[in-house]
């Protein structure tokens, strides 16, 4: 046998214990066996109903979800099929190609601040489905957790300094290629907010674009990410998604236009802000610009 069929017996193998780990591993990224995790809006259509009296939420708002409706919405072929096959490709590409990048930062992550290697946490997926996402960790332990960076006191205090190159080129993001390759997420879509962030929740409701997965990159991410307000973040989020629920080819080239634009943001992603959502415009404001 040549060195070509031993190549491809090797990565079937390897591809195929993946996905035997990645279907043992899917129930549990969703709290199938933790009920009391699980998100009691998923499947409804909500709105963001203001009350000053409640607490505090992760966008800065006061307020909770109120159900309004169920969601109704059939993925077209394009979606359900040929965009999941993409995913489940270029997911196993990149944890194929990018493994010796994984175990460089992994050193790294454990050398600057002694831990975990992995952050995991709760975020709104598909039909609002909750489910854990993965990162590399760029923060201290001491970080108080499920508080977005935009509301942490001086969150430059907590960034490691791996994690702030990490950051600054988006290569904390890259463990969310396993959440792609399960099904959790997809390559392009929406940024998948806290489970806490009912604002951004309800916003995008207003575009259905909590009815598709969330992405590793997506339309509002080449056009601003941090620094974009909640509203217009979720309207670049719906512009996309109604691109997507088309199908065809304006989906598959919205996609390719998404996924190249993004290829910029790992040499220097500008937009990222510590201090958050809107950061930009609020600094813009007090400056007067």
């Amino acid at each position: 046998m040549n060195i070509f069929g031993k190549a491809v017996i090797i990565i079937g193998v390897i591809a195929a214990g993946l996905a035997a780990v990645g279907i043992a591993a899917r129930p549990g990224s969703v709290y199938e066996d933790e009920p009391v995790q699980k998100n009691q809006m998923e499947g409804k259509r909500v709105r963001f109903v203001e009350n000053q009296n409640e607490p505090e939420n992760a966008d800065g708002a006061h307020g909770h979800l109120e159900a309004v409706g169920v969601i109704e919405y059939s993925p077209k072929f394009y979606e359900k099929y040929v965009k999941r096959c993409i995913d489940i490709l270029l997911s196993f590409l990149g944890i194929l190609v990018l493994s010796p990048l994984f175990i460089f930062l992994s050193i790294w992550v454990v050398i600057d601040d002694p831990g975990p290697v992995f952050f995991t946490q709760k975020r709104v997926g598909k039909n609002k489905q909750y489910f854990k996402i993965h990162k590399f960790r760029s923060m201290k332990l001491s970080t108080p957790g499920n508080v977005p960076t935009h509301m942490l006191k001086d969150p430059e205090q907590y960034i490691t300094r791996s994690g702030r190159f990490m950051r600054s080129h988006s290569l904390d993001e890259l463990p969310q290629i396993w959440d792609i390759f399960i099904g959790n997420m997809s390559v392009i879509g929406p940024r998948p907010g806290l489970w806490n962030q009912d604002l951004l929740t309800a916003e995008r409701d207003k575009y259905g674009a909590n009815d598709i997965k969330p992405g590793l990159t997506g339309w509002a991410q080449i056009n601003g990410r941090d620094e974009l307000e909640i509203p217009d973040k979720a309207r670049l989020d719906g512009e996309y998604t109604k691109a997507l629920k088309r199908g065809g080819a304006k989906a598959l080239f919205f996609d390719a236009k998404c996924f190249l634009g993004s290829l910029g943001v790992f040499a220097k992603d500008e937009s990222v802000v510590e201090g958050g959502t809107g950061e930009l415009n609020k600094r813009d404001r007090v400056n007067g610009e």
